[in-house]
Protein backbone atom coordinates (compact mmCIF):
# COMPACT_ATOMS: atom_id res chain seq x y z
CA UNK A 1 0.00 0.00 0.00
CA UNK A 2 0.99 3.89 -0.68
CA UNK A 3 3.14 5.27 2.01
CA UNK A 4 1.14 7.68 4.41
CA UNK A 5 -2.50 5.15 4.26
CA UNK A 6 -3.67 4.31 7.62
CA UNK A 7 -5.60 0.93 8.12
CA UNK A 8 -7.09 0.39 11.28
CA UNK A 9 -4.77 -2.56 12.24
CA UNK A 10 -2.17 0.84 11.89
CA UNK A 11 -3.91 3.04 13.82
CA UNK A 12 -3.98 0.58 16.79
CA UNK A 13 -0.09 0.27 16.36
CA UNK A 14 0.17 4.20 16.25
CA UNK A 15 -1.88 4.46 19.38
CA UNK A 16 0.50 2.28 21.26
CA UNK A 17 3.99 3.78 20.18
CA UNK A 18 4.43 5.98 17.43
CA UNK A 19 7.88 4.34 16.74
CA UNK A 20 6.76 1.18 15.91
CA UNK A 21 3.82 2.54 13.31
CA UNK A 22 6.61 4.08 11.29
CA UNK A 23 9.23 0.52 11.76
CA UNK A 24 5.72 -0.56 10.26
CA UNK A 25 5.52 1.48 7.39
CA UNK A 26 8.88 2.48 6.60
CA UNK A 27 11.30 -0.59 7.83
CA UNK A 28 9.10 -3.55 7.66
CA UNK A 29 12.15 -6.08 7.61
CA UNK A 30 12.85 -4.55 11.60
CA UNK A 31 9.83 -5.75 12.58
CA UNK A 32 9.67 -9.83 12.84
CA UNK A 33 6.72 -11.76 11.46
CA UNK A 34 3.91 -13.20 13.50
CA UNK A 35 5.41 -15.94 16.25
CA UNK A 36 3.72 -19.09 16.53
CA UNK A 37 1.91 -17.93 19.62
CA UNK A 38 0.88 -14.85 17.95
CA UNK A 39 -0.32 -16.82 14.91
CA UNK A 40 -2.45 -19.20 17.21
CA UNK A 41 -4.19 -16.23 18.47
CA UNK A 42 -4.99 -14.83 15.22
CA UNK A 43 -6.29 -18.19 13.90
CA UNK A 44 -8.45 -18.64 17.19
CA UNK A 45 -9.91 -14.85 16.60
CA UNK A 46 -10.66 -16.15 12.77
CA UNK A 47 -12.20 -19.50 14.06
CA UNK A 48 -14.62 -16.98 16.52
CA UNK A 49 -15.37 -14.45 13.70
CA UNK A 50 -16.74 -17.61 11.91
CA UNK A 51 -18.98 -18.59 14.28
CA UNK A 52 -20.31 -15.20 15.30
CA UNK A 53 -21.46 -14.80 12.13
CA UNK A 54 -23.67 -17.09 12.91
CA UNK A 55 -25.64 -14.88 14.96
CA UNK A 56 -26.58 -12.78 11.78
CA UNK A 57 -27.98 -15.54 9.45
CA UNK A 58 -28.82 -13.14 6.67
CA UNK A 59 -25.38 -11.50 6.40
CA UNK A 60 -23.39 -11.85 3.25
CA UNK A 61 -19.58 -12.01 3.17
CA UNK A 62 -17.60 -9.34 0.74
CA UNK A 63 -14.81 -11.05 -0.45
CA UNK A 64 -11.16 -9.51 0.87
CA UNK A 65 -9.04 -11.37 -1.07
CA UNK A 66 -7.96 -7.62 -2.94
CA UNK A 67 -8.30 -5.15 -1.20
CA UNK A 68 -9.16 -2.93 -4.32
CA UNK A 69 -12.35 -5.20 -5.31
CA UNK A 70 -13.15 -5.50 -1.54
CA UNK A 71 -14.07 -1.66 -1.61
CA UNK A 72 -15.82 -1.53 -4.76
CA UNK A 73 -17.78 -4.79 -4.09
CA UNK A 74 -18.94 -2.99 -0.47
CA UNK A 75 -19.82 0.42 -2.20
CA UNK A 76 -22.21 -1.82 -4.12
CA UNK A 77 -23.28 -4.09 -1.41
CA UNK A 78 -24.55 -1.39 0.82
CA UNK A 79 -26.89 -0.16 -1.66
CA UNK A 80 -28.68 -3.38 -1.11
CA UNK A 81 -29.12 -2.03 2.73
CA UNK A 82 -28.08 -6.23 3.88
CA UNK A 83 -25.87 -7.37 6.47
CA UNK A 84 -22.52 -7.35 5.33
CA UNK A 85 -19.26 -9.13 6.70
CA UNK A 86 -15.78 -7.56 5.91
CA UNK A 87 -17.31 -4.53 4.47
CA UNK A 88 -13.77 -2.41 3.25
CA UNK A 89 -14.67 1.27 3.93
CA UNK A 90 -12.51 3.48 2.16
CA UNK A 91 -12.62 7.53 3.09
CA UNK A 92 -9.63 9.30 1.74
CA UNK A 93 -6.24 8.18 2.95
CA UNK A 94 -8.10 6.20 5.56
CA UNK A 95 -9.55 2.00 5.12
CA UNK A 96 -10.93 -0.66 7.56
CA UNK A 97 -12.53 -3.26 7.28
CA UNK A 98 -15.64 -4.29 9.43
CA UNK A 99 -16.30 -7.71 10.97
CA UNK A 100 -20.47 -6.88 10.53
CA UNK A 101 -22.06 -3.73 9.06
CA UNK A 102 -25.56 -4.26 9.56
CA UNK A 103 -28.98 -1.75 8.48
CA UNK A 104 -30.31 0.25 11.17
CA UNK A 105 -33.21 2.25 11.17
CA UNK A 106 -33.70 5.89 9.45
CA UNK A 107 -30.72 4.85 6.96
CA UNK A 108 -28.42 4.02 9.48
CA UNK A 109 -25.82 1.25 10.17
CA UNK A 110 -24.96 -0.59 13.28
CA UNK A 111 -20.92 -1.37 14.08
CA UNK A 112 -20.36 -4.63 15.49
CA UNK A 113 -16.86 -5.91 16.03
CA UNK A 114 -16.03 -9.76 17.27
CA UNK A 115 -13.61 -10.21 19.36
CA UNK A 116 -12.09 -13.68 21.21
CA UNK A 117 -11.70 -11.83 24.83
CA UNK A 118 -13.73 -12.36 27.37
CA UNK A 119 -14.47 -8.83 28.08
CA UNK A 120 -14.68 -5.25 26.68
CA UNK A 121 -11.13 -3.98 26.40
CA UNK A 122 -10.09 -0.71 25.85
CA UNK A 123 -8.14 -1.40 22.99
CA UNK A 124 -11.80 -2.88 21.53
CA UNK A 125 -13.44 0.47 21.86
CA UNK A 126 -10.44 2.27 19.59
CA UNK A 127 -10.63 -0.51 17.11
CA UNK A 128 -14.38 0.39 17.30
CA UNK A 129 -14.21 4.09 16.98
CA UNK A 130 -11.41 4.01 14.28
CA UNK A 131 -14.01 1.69 12.26
CA UNK A 132 -17.15 4.60 13.11
CA UNK A 133 -14.68 7.21 11.91
CA UNK A 134 -13.86 5.98 8.66
CA UNK A 135 -17.43 4.99 7.89
CA UNK A 136 -18.76 8.14 8.80
CA UNK A 137 -16.20 10.04 6.92
CA UNK A 138 -17.07 8.11 4.04
CA UNK A 139 -20.64 9.38 4.51
CA UNK A 140 -22.62 6.56 6.66
CA UNK A 141 -24.89 7.57 9.18
CA UNK A 142 -23.97 5.06 12.24
CA UNK A 143 -26.42 4.21 14.63
CA UNK A 144 -24.99 1.88 17.46
CA UNK A 145 -21.53 -0.14 18.28
CA UNK A 146 -21.68 -3.62 19.65
CA UNK A 147 -18.71 -5.89 20.92
CA UNK A 148 -19.08 -9.51 20.31
CA UNK A 149 -16.91 -11.50 22.83
CA UNK A 150 -16.59 -14.82 24.55
CA UNK A 151 -18.94 -16.08 27.75
CA UNK A 152 -16.44 -17.60 30.04
CA UNK A 153 -19.42 -19.06 31.61
CA UNK A 154 -20.86 -20.99 29.27
CA UNK A 155 -20.45 -24.90 29.01
CA UNK A 156 -20.41 -26.63 25.88
CA UNK A 157 -23.31 -29.46 25.77
CA UNK A 158 -23.11 -30.80 22.00
CA UNK A 159 -22.83 -28.62 19.16
CA UNK A 160 -21.54 -24.95 19.98
CA UNK A 161 -24.58 -22.49 20.49
CA UNK A 162 -23.50 -19.42 19.48
CA UNK A 163 -26.33 -17.77 21.43
CA UNK A 164 -24.76 -18.99 24.72
CA UNK A 165 -21.24 -18.72 23.90
CA UNK A 166 -21.57 -15.26 23.11
CA UNK A 167 -22.51 -11.76 24.63
CA UNK A 168 -23.51 -9.14 22.73
CA UNK A 169 -23.09 -5.77 24.46
CA UNK A 170 -23.81 -1.81 22.94
CA UNK A 171 -20.61 0.21 23.65
CA UNK A 172 -21.33 2.76 21.70
CA UNK A 173 -20.75 5.19 24.60
CA UNK A 174 -17.29 3.86 25.22
CA UNK A 175 -16.62 4.10 21.57
CA UNK A 176 -17.76 7.85 21.36
CA UNK A 177 -15.51 8.39 24.46
CA UNK A 178 -12.58 6.64 22.62
CA UNK A 179 -13.11 8.11 19.38
CA UNK A 180 -12.82 11.52 21.14
CA UNK A 181 -9.67 13.78 19.74
CA UNK A 182 -9.27 11.10 16.78
CA UNK A 183 -8.83 13.65 14.09
CA UNK A 184 -5.83 14.65 15.74
CA UNK A 185 -4.15 11.04 16.45
CA UNK A 186 -4.67 10.38 12.85
CA UNK A 187 -3.30 13.41 11.48
CA UNK A 188 -0.40 12.79 13.59
CA UNK A 189 0.18 9.04 12.67
CA UNK A 190 -0.47 10.08 8.69
CA UNK A 191 2.72 12.57 9.66
CA UNK A 192 4.65 9.80 11.65
CA UNK A 193 4.42 7.58 8.46
CA UNK A 194 5.70 10.14 5.94
CA UNK A 195 8.32 11.20 8.60
CA UNK A 196 12.06 10.78 6.87
CA UNK A 197 13.05 10.06 10.54
CA UNK A 198 12.14 7.40 13.20
CA UNK A 199 10.44 9.15 16.07
CA UNK A 200 12.79 8.92 19.34
CA UNK A 201 10.56 7.12 21.77
CA UNK A 202 12.10 5.60 25.15
CA UNK A 203 11.12 2.31 26.19
CA UNK A 204 8.19 2.43 28.71
CA UNK A 205 5.12 0.85 29.57
CA UNK A 206 3.22 0.75 26.08
CA UNK A 207 6.39 -1.47 25.17
CA UNK A 208 3.90 -4.42 26.40
CA UNK A 209 0.26 -2.55 27.09
CA UNK A 210 -1.45 -3.38 25.16
CA UNK A 211 0.46 -6.02 23.53
CA UNK A 212 3.74 -6.91 23.71
CA UNK A 213 5.98 -5.22 21.05
CA UNK A 214 7.95 -7.81 18.69
CA UNK A 215 10.54 -5.32 18.27
CA UNK A 216 13.88 -5.68 20.17
CA UNK A 217 15.66 -2.38 18.64
CA UNK A 218 14.99 -0.11 21.50
CA UNK A 219 16.61 -2.35 24.40
CA UNK A 220 19.27 -3.65 22.50
CA UNK A 221 21.69 -1.05 23.80
CA UNK A 222 20.77 -1.88 27.21
CA UNK A 223 23.17 -3.84 29.43
CA UNK A 224 22.82 -6.55 30.87
CA UNK A 225 21.18 -6.91 34.25
CA UNK A 226 19.37 -3.68 32.68
CA UNK A 227 16.77 -1.83 34.83
CA UNK A 228 13.96 -3.34 33.53
CA UNK A 229 14.86 -6.53 34.68
CA UNK A 230 13.83 -5.60 38.16
CA UNK A 231 11.25 -7.80 39.79
CA UNK A 232 7.95 -6.24 39.78
CA UNK A 233 9.43 -2.88 39.22
CA UNK A 234 6.55 -1.47 37.33
CA UNK A 235 6.89 2.18 36.71
CA UNK A 236 9.90 2.69 39.50
CA UNK A 237 12.21 0.84 36.38
CA UNK A 238 10.97 3.62 34.13
CA UNK A 239 11.65 6.48 36.40
CA UNK A 240 15.17 5.37 37.13
CA UNK A 241 15.48 4.55 33.43
CA UNK A 242 14.57 8.37 32.29
CA UNK A 243 16.67 9.04 35.28
CA UNK A 244 19.82 7.76 33.80
CA UNK A 245 19.78 4.40 35.82
CA UNK A 246 20.46 1.35 33.68
CA UNK A 247 21.80 -1.36 35.73
CA UNK A 248 20.31 -2.52 38.45
CA UNK A 249 23.80 -2.08 40.79
CA UNK A 250 23.36 1.38 39.71
CA UNK A 251 20.08 1.92 41.60
CA UNK A 252 20.76 5.02 44.17
CA UNK A 253 20.49 3.72 47.89
CA UNK A 254 18.06 6.33 47.97
CA UNK A 255 15.48 4.62 46.40
CA UNK A 256 12.77 2.65 48.08
CA UNK A 257 13.18 -1.07 47.11
CA UNK A 258 11.16 -4.15 48.29
CA UNK A 259 13.11 -7.40 49.94
CA UNK A 260 13.20 -8.93 46.64
CA UNK A 261 14.83 -5.70 44.54
CA UNK A 262 17.29 -5.32 47.10
CA UNK A 263 18.38 -8.78 46.71
CA UNK A 264 18.65 -8.28 43.41
CA UNK A 265 20.71 -5.86 43.43
CA UNK A 266 23.20 -6.71 45.55
CA UNK A 267 23.53 -9.91 43.77
CA UNK A 268 24.66 -7.52 40.91
CA UNK A 269 27.09 -5.80 42.45
CA UNK A 270 28.57 -8.41 44.14
CA UNK A 271 28.27 -11.06 41.05
CA UNK A 272 27.04 -13.53 43.20
CA UNK A 273 24.09 -15.41 44.24
CA UNK A 274 21.93 -14.48 47.04
CA UNK A 275 21.22 -18.02 49.63
CA UNK A 276 19.08 -17.98 52.72
CA UNK A 277 19.79 -20.99 53.96
CA UNK A 278 17.78 -21.39 56.95
CA UNK A 279 14.64 -20.78 55.30
CA UNK A 280 15.98 -22.99 52.16
CA UNK A 281 16.60 -25.97 55.20
CA UNK A 282 13.31 -25.06 56.59
CA UNK A 283 11.27 -25.31 52.80
CA UNK A 284 13.12 -28.88 52.34
CA UNK A 285 12.03 -30.18 55.40
CA UNK A 286 8.86 -30.06 53.85
CA UNK A 287 9.35 -32.94 51.41
CA UNK A 288 8.13 -36.40 52.86
CA UNK A 289 9.56 -39.18 51.23
CA UNK A 290 8.22 -40.95 48.73
CA UNK A 291 9.01 -37.73 46.60
CA UNK A 292 7.17 -37.24 43.42
CA UNK A 293 8.05 -34.55 41.14
CA UNK A 294 5.01 -33.76 39.03
CA UNK A 295 4.31 -31.20 35.69
CA UNK A 296 1.28 -30.88 33.80
CA UNK A 297 1.10 -29.92 30.27
CA UNK A 298 -2.34 -28.31 28.60
CA UNK A 299 -4.31 -26.41 26.21
CA UNK A 300 -7.10 -24.08 26.11
CA UNK A 301 -9.31 -22.86 23.31
CA UNK A 302 -11.69 -20.10 22.69
CA UNK A 303 -14.28 -22.96 21.47
CA UNK A 304 -14.43 -25.45 23.70
CA UNK A 305 -13.56 -29.13 22.21
CA UNK A 306 -15.48 -31.15 24.29
CA UNK A 307 -18.79 -30.95 26.04
CA UNK A 308 -18.31 -30.30 29.93
CA UNK A 309 -15.72 -27.35 29.25
CA UNK A 310 -15.92 -23.72 29.00
CA UNK A 311 -13.87 -21.12 26.85
CA UNK A 312 -10.10 -20.95 27.69
CA UNK A 313 -10.37 -23.88 30.13
CA UNK A 314 -6.85 -25.22 30.42
CA UNK A 315 -6.94 -29.26 29.54
CA UNK A 316 -4.75 -31.73 30.49
CA UNK A 317 -3.00 -33.65 27.34
CA UNK A 318 0.37 -34.59 29.59
CA UNK A 319 2.32 -35.28 32.59
CA UNK A 320 5.46 -36.08 33.75
CA UNK A 321 5.96 -37.85 37.08
CA UNK A 322 9.75 -39.05 38.91
CA UNK A 323 9.18 -40.54 41.83
CA UNK A 324 12.68 -40.60 43.73
CA UNK A 325 13.55 -43.84 45.74
CA UNK A 326 16.37 -43.80 48.01
CA UNK A 327 18.55 -47.09 46.40
CA UNK A 328 17.13 -46.93 43.14
CA UNK A 329 17.17 -43.63 41.70
CA UNK A 330 14.52 -41.79 40.12
CA UNK A 331 12.06 -43.95 38.30
CA UNK A 332 10.08 -41.95 35.29
CA UNK A 333 6.73 -42.17 34.27
CA UNK A 334 4.83 -40.21 31.41
CA UNK A 335 1.22 -40.15 29.85
CA UNK A 336 0.75 -37.88 26.49
CA UNK A 337 -2.71 -38.11 24.97
CA UNK A 338 -3.53 -39.86 21.48
CA UNK A 339 -6.29 -38.64 19.57
CA UNK A 340 -8.88 -35.88 18.80
CA UNK A 341 -10.79 -37.26 21.70
CA UNK A 342 -11.46 -35.47 24.78
CA UNK A 343 -7.87 -35.99 26.66
CA UNK A 344 -9.12 -35.96 30.40
CA UNK A 345 -10.24 -39.26 31.59
CA UNK A 346 -7.38 -41.34 30.23
CA UNK A 347 -4.83 -38.72 31.54
CA UNK A 348 -6.35 -39.20 35.16
CA UNK A 349 -6.77 -42.74 35.20
CA UNK A 350 -3.13 -43.27 34.12
CA UNK A 351 -1.78 -40.44 36.84
CA UNK A 352 -4.43 -42.36 39.24
CA UNK A 353 -2.16 -45.55 38.06
CA UNK A 354 1.79 -44.04 39.04
CA UNK A 355 1.45 -41.90 41.75
CA UNK A 356 1.87 -43.68 44.81
CA UNK A 357 0.23 -43.30 47.81
CA UNK A 358 3.10 -41.39 50.43
CA UNK A 359 4.97 -39.02 50.05
CA UNK A 360 5.44 -35.28 48.59
CA UNK A 361 3.96 -34.48 45.14
CA UNK A 362 6.98 -31.65 43.95
CA UNK A 363 5.35 -29.02 41.80
CA UNK A 364 6.83 -25.78 40.16
CA UNK A 365 3.66 -23.52 40.85
CA UNK A 366 1.42 -25.20 42.80
CA UNK A 367 -1.72 -23.32 41.63
CA UNK A 368 -1.22 -24.62 38.42
CA UNK A 369 -1.87 -28.13 39.25
CA UNK A 370 -4.11 -27.80 41.92
CA UNK A 371 -6.65 -25.91 39.67
CA UNK A 372 -5.81 -28.46 36.46
CA UNK A 373 -6.86 -31.22 39.22
CA UNK A 374 -9.46 -29.50 41.02
CA UNK A 375 -11.02 -28.74 37.25
CA UNK A 376 -10.80 -32.57 36.88
CA UNK A 377 -12.59 -33.71 40.10
CA UNK A 378 -15.80 -31.14 39.29
CA UNK A 379 -15.66 -32.88 35.65
CA UNK A 380 -14.97 -36.77 37.07
CA UNK A 381 -16.95 -36.81 40.39
CA UNK A 382 -15.74 -40.52 40.86
CA UNK A 383 -12.10 -39.17 41.27
CA UNK A 384 -12.75 -35.93 43.42
CA UNK A 385 -11.74 -37.66 46.86
CA UNK A 386 -8.45 -39.09 45.40
CA UNK A 387 -7.89 -35.68 43.75
CA UNK A 388 -8.41 -34.16 47.29
CA UNK A 389 -5.58 -36.25 48.80
CA UNK A 390 -3.71 -35.67 46.34
CA UNK A 391 -3.86 -31.81 46.39
CA UNK A 392 -2.65 -32.35 50.27
CA UNK A 393 0.32 -33.56 49.37
CA UNK A 394 1.45 -31.06 47.11
CA UNK A 395 4.43 -28.70 47.63
CA UNK A 396 5.11 -25.84 45.89
CA UNK A 397 8.97 -25.53 44.35
CA UNK A 398 8.63 -21.89 43.26
CA UNK A 399 8.28 -20.88 47.25
CA UNK A 400 12.20 -20.46 47.69
CA UNK A 401 12.57 -18.41 44.41
CA UNK A 402 9.43 -16.74 44.56
CA UNK A 403 10.56 -15.83 47.89
CA UNK A 404 14.14 -14.64 46.92
CA UNK A 405 15.09 -17.18 49.14
CA UNK A 406 17.88 -18.22 46.54
CA UNK A 407 18.50 -15.89 43.58
CA UNK A 408 20.79 -15.61 40.95
CA UNK A 409 21.66 -12.59 38.48
CA UNK A 410 21.13 -15.21 35.53
CA UNK A 411 17.85 -15.41 36.54
CA UNK A 412 17.48 -11.71 35.39
CA UNK A 413 14.50 -10.73 38.03
CA UNK A 414 12.69 -14.12 36.94
CA UNK A 415 11.70 -16.84 39.30
CA UNK A 416 10.43 -19.06 36.65
CA UNK A 417 11.77 -22.95 36.20
CA UNK A 418 12.91 -21.64 32.84
CA UNK A 419 15.26 -19.09 34.53
CA UNK A 420 16.13 -20.90 37.84
CA UNK A 421 17.03 -24.42 35.96
CA UNK A 422 19.96 -22.73 33.91
CA UNK A 423 21.18 -20.34 36.78
CA UNK A 424 21.10 -23.00 39.49
CA UNK A 425 22.14 -26.01 37.58
CA UNK A 426 23.56 -25.14 34.34
CA UNK A 427 20.75 -27.41 32.46
CA UNK A 428 18.86 -25.31 29.92
CA UNK A 429 16.01 -26.06 27.63
CA UNK A 430 18.00 -23.50 24.74
CA UNK A 431 18.73 -26.82 22.48
CA UNK A 432 15.37 -28.49 22.88
CA UNK A 433 12.99 -28.08 19.70
CA UNK A 434 10.17 -27.48 22.01
CA UNK A 435 11.22 -25.21 25.16
CA UNK A 436 7.97 -23.81 27.16
CA UNK A 437 4.33 -24.70 27.92
CA UNK A 438 3.07 -22.26 25.18
CA UNK A 439 5.16 -24.46 22.22
CA UNK A 440 3.89 -27.35 23.78
CA UNK A 441 0.19 -26.27 23.69
CA UNK A 442 0.68 -25.46 19.91
CA UNK A 443 2.60 -28.61 19.36
CA UNK A 444 0.04 -31.36 20.64
CA UNK A 445 -2.19 -29.12 19.13
CA UNK A 446 -1.09 -28.88 15.30
CA UNK A 447 -0.61 -32.41 16.15
CA UNK A 448 -3.53 -33.95 17.00
CA UNK A 449 -5.96 -31.56 15.14
CA UNK A 450 -3.84 -30.45 11.80
CA UNK A 451 -2.92 -32.72 8.85
CA UNK A 452 0.46 -33.65 8.70
CA UNK A 453 2.56 -36.79 7.70
CA UNK A 454 2.55 -39.59 10.67
CA UNK A 455 6.58 -39.13 10.74
CA UNK A 456 6.27 -35.28 11.64
CA UNK A 457 3.62 -36.26 14.03
CA UNK A 458 6.03 -38.61 15.81
CA UNK A 459 8.74 -36.11 15.70
CA UNK A 460 6.41 -34.00 17.82
CA UNK A 461 5.52 -36.55 20.31
CA UNK A 462 9.32 -37.16 20.75
CA UNK A 463 9.46 -33.33 21.20
CA UNK A 464 7.25 -33.26 23.79
CA UNK A 465 7.90 -36.23 25.92
CA UNK A 466 11.50 -35.02 26.13
CA UNK A 467 10.88 -30.73 26.96
CA UNK A 468 7.43 -32.40 29.93
CA UNK A 469 10.20 -34.47 31.02
CA UNK A 470 13.05 -31.84 31.39
CA UNK A 471 10.48 -30.29 33.50
CA UNK A 472 10.40 -32.58 36.42
CA UNK A 473 13.96 -34.18 35.77
CA UNK A 474 15.14 -30.31 36.29
CA UNK A 475 12.71 -30.08 39.48
CA UNK A 476 15.12 -33.35 40.89
CA UNK A 477 18.43 -31.36 39.98
CA UNK A 478 17.05 -28.15 41.78
CA UNK A 479 16.05 -29.86 44.88
CA UNK A 480 19.27 -31.58 45.11
CA UNK A 481 21.57 -28.34 44.79
CA UNK A 482 19.16 -26.43 46.70
CA UNK A 483 20.49 -29.85 49.55
CA UNK A 484 24.25 -29.29 48.69
CA UNK A 485 24.10 -25.26 49.55
CA UNK A 486 22.35 -26.53 52.89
Amino acid sequence: MASGFLSKSRYLSGLQCLKYLWLIENDPDSVPQPDARTQHLFDQGHLVEQLARRLFPDGVEVPFDDFRRNIALTRRSLEARGTLFQAGIMADNLYSRLDVLKPAQDGKWDIVEVKSSTKVKDENLHDISFQKHCCEKHGLAVNKCYLVYINNRYVRSGEIDPHQLFITENVTDGVDSAGAGIEDRIKTMLETMVATERPDLPVGSHCSDPYECPVTLCQDSLPENNILDLYRGGKKRFDLLYGGVLRIRDIPATTKLTHAQETQKWCDVNCEPYVNHERIKTFLTTLKYLPHYLDFETFNTAIPLFDGTRPYQQIPFQFSLHVVREQAGPQHFSFLADGPEDPRPKFLEELRRVLVEEGSIVTYNRSFEKGILEDLGQAFPVYSDWISHVCSRLIDLLEPFRGFDYYHPDQRGSASIKSVLPALTGKSYDEMAISNGDAASLAYLTMTYGVMPEADKQKIRADLEKYCGLDTEGMISIVDKLRRLC
